[in-house]
C-alpha cells in the first residue's frame, strides 16, 4: 500500500513539475509567439503581396517588343539617382511582366530599389529598402525590430518553444485507460476543460511543424545562428574551404595547395558582407574574392556579359548580381530557387569576364545542405504555393495555441498573482527530463543561463506561495 501511495506521489509530482515548466516557458513565448506565426505568414507570401502592394513600379505591361539590355537600363537607373548614390545589386527576372529592379547605396548610407521598364528605359520609381513593408515583417520576425538584443529575445523564444512542445506533449501523454482528449477534442466539455481540450490535441497535431519551424530558423539567429555557421564552416560541415576558385573549376592540384592558391586572391569581404537581399547559409562566411589587378583606366565587362556568362552556367533567372564596390571587387552572382539543389554562387573578375569561383549545392557540407532544405520549407518555397499554405497553417495553429493558452491561464488565476501550479511538495525522480534539459542549455548556452535564472527565481521569488490549483 505505502509503495502504491509512493507511485502515486512520484506521479503527482511528476505531473506538476512539467505543468510548472510548461507554464513558465508558455508565459515567456506566448506573445512572441503570436508575433512570429503572424509576420511569419505574411513573410511567406511576399512573393504575392509585394508585386500587388507595389503594383505600380513592379509590374509593366508585357510588351513584344524586345528587351533593352541590362547596361542601358541600369544606365537610366543611375541617370535618375541623386548625386553620389552608388549601384550595388541587380535583379534578373525575364518575367515579361516585372520590370527592372536596381539597388542603389545613397549618400545618407540607407538603400533604395530603382524600378525600370525593361522595354522603354522609362524610370517607374522608387522603393526604399529598409523602409518597405516585407523588410519590415522580416525584421520584426528576427528581432522585433529592435536590432541586437530583439533578435536575442527571438532566439530565446524559439529555444524555449522547445522546451513547451516537450513539456507539452508529456502532459498530452493518454494515461491509464484515457480515451477522449487524445486525437480530437470533447466538444461536449465546457469552461476550463473545454480550452484544455482544444489546446492539447491542436499542440500535438502542431508540435511536429513547431519543432521544425524552430530547427530550421535557429541557424539564421544572431546569436547561436552565427556562432554555429561558424563551427559548421569550420569543420567543413558547412561550405568546404578547397573547393574554391579556379581550384574548383579547373585545377588539378592537390587539395591544400589548391587551399592555399585560392586564399592568395583573396581579401577580408565575406559573402554576408554584399548587399544582396539573401545569400545561402552555406557560403555566408566563405570569401569573396579579388579582381584581377588592371592598368589604370581598364574598362569593366557590362552587366549583359555578366547574365550572359551566368546563362551559359545554366542560371537563366530570378537572381541577384552584387555590382563591384571597387577596382578589385568583382561581380557576384547568387541564385537562390526554390529547390536547394539548384543554388549557385558565381564570381566573376569585373574586367576579364573570368568564372573565379562556382560555388553549387553538392560543394555544401551535409549540414549546410540540410540547412538549404530547411530553409526553403520554412520559407514556403520549395513545393510552391501549397508550401505556402502548409507554413501559414502550421504558424497561424500556433498561434491559436497560445491564445488557447492564454485563456486557460486567465480562467485559472486568481486576481493579481501569478497563476504557475504549485511546485510539488516531493522532489519527482525525473533524471532524463534534467539531463535533456540540461543538454539543451548546453547546446544552446544563452537559454541555458535563462534557465537557470528561472529555476533561481522559482524557488528565491515565488517559492511556495504560487497558489496550488487543480490540474
Amino acid at each position: 500500500m505505502q509503495a502504491s501511495n509512493n507511485t502515486l506521489a512520484d506521479a503527482a509530482a511528476h505531473h506538476r513539475t512539467l505543468w510548472r515548466w510548461h507554464f513558465y516557458a508558455g508565459l515567456f513565448v506566448m506573445p512572441l509567439l503570436i508575433v512570429l506565426a503572424i509576420t511569419g505568414t505574411l513573410y511567406c507570401f511576399q512573393p504575392q503581396i509585394e508585386p500587388w502592394l507595389y503594383r505600380d513600379r513592379m509590374i509593366v505591361e508585357a510588351q513584344v517588343a524586345p528587351r533593352l539590355g541590362h547596361q542601358a537600363l541600369l544606365a537610366k537607373a543611375i541617370a535618375s539617382e541623386p548625386r553620389g548614390a552608388a549601384p550595388t545589386t541587380a535583379q534578373i527576372d525575364t518575367d515579361p511582366r516585372r520590370s527592372a529592379e536596381f539597388v542603389f547605396r545613397l549618400p545618407s548610407g540607407e538603400s533604395e530599389s530603382v524600378y525600370v521598364n525593361p522595354y522603354t528605359g522609362a524610370v517607374l520609381g522608387t522603393l526604399s529598402v529598409e523602409h518597405r513593408l516585407m523588410k519590415q515583417i522580416r525584421n520584426l520576425h528576427r528581432g522585433l525590430m529592435l536590432g541586437k538584443t530583439g533578435e536575442l529575445v527571438m532566439e530565446l523564444a524559439g529555444c524555449w518553444t522547445l522546451v513547451m512542445i516537450g513539456t507539452g506533449i508529456a502532459l498530452w501523454w493518454p494515461k491509464g485507460r484515457q480515451t477522449g482528449g487524445v486525437w480530437a477534442p470533447r466538444l461536449a466539455l465546457r469552461g476550463r476543460a473545454w480550452w484544455r481540450d482544444v489546446h492539447a490535441v491542436g499542440g500535438i497535431w502542431l508540435a511536429i511543424g513547431a519543432v521544425f519551424f524552430v530547427l530550421s530558423g535557429l541557424p539564421w539567429s544572431g546569436s547561436w545562428g552565427k556562432q554555429f555557421k561558424a563551427l559548421a564552416t569550420s569543420a567543413e560541415l558547412g561550405y568546404p574551404k578547397g573547393a574554391w576558385g579556379d581550384a574548383h573549376v579547373h585545377s588539378t592540384k592537390p587539395p591544400a595547395a589548391a587551399a592555399a592558391h585560392a586564399q592568395t586572391d583573396m581579401h577580408d569581404m565575406k559573402m554576408d558582407d554584399l548587399p544582396l537581399p539573401q545569400t545561402p547559409w552555406a557560403v555566408g562566411l566563405t570569401p569573396v574574392p579579388d579582381g584581377a589587378p588592371q592598368e589604370p583606366g581598364t574598362a569593366r565587362i557590362s552587366l549583359d556579359a555578366v547574365v550572359a556568362l551566368a546563362a551559359a552556367q545554366g542560371i537563366a533567372d530570378g537572381y541577384s548580381i552584387a555590382l563591384p564596390a571597387s577596382e578589385h571587387g568583382v561581380y557576384t552572382v547568387s541564385y537562390l530557387p526554390d529547390d536547394p539543389r539548384a543554388e549557385r554562387t558565381l564570381h566573376v573578375d569585373q574586367y576579364s569576364g573570368k568564372l573565379l569561383a562556382d560555388i553549387a549545392y553538392g560543394d555544401y557540407g551535409r549540414v549546410a545542405q540540410w540547412i538549404s532544405y530547411g530553409t526553403s520549407l520554412h520559407m514556403g518555397r520549395y513545393f510552391g504555393l501549397a508550401n505556402q499554405i502548409v507554413c501559414a497553417a502550421i504558424s497561424l495553429g500556433l498561434a491559436a495555441m497560445a491564445i488557447t493558452g492564454f485563456v486557460m491561464w486567465w480562467k485559472r488565476r486568481a486576481g493579481g498573482a501569478l497563476g504557475a501550479p504549485a511546485r510539488p511538495a516531493r522532489r519527482a525522480p525525473m533524471r532524463a527530463w534534467r539531463s535533456g534539459l540540461t543538454m539543451l542549455g548546453v547546446v544552446f548556452p544563452l537559454m541555458g543561463l535563462t534557465m537557470l535564472i528561472v529555476w533561481v527565481s522559482d524557488r528565491l521569488v515565488f517559492g511556495r506561495r504560487a497558489e496550488r490549483a487543480s490540474s
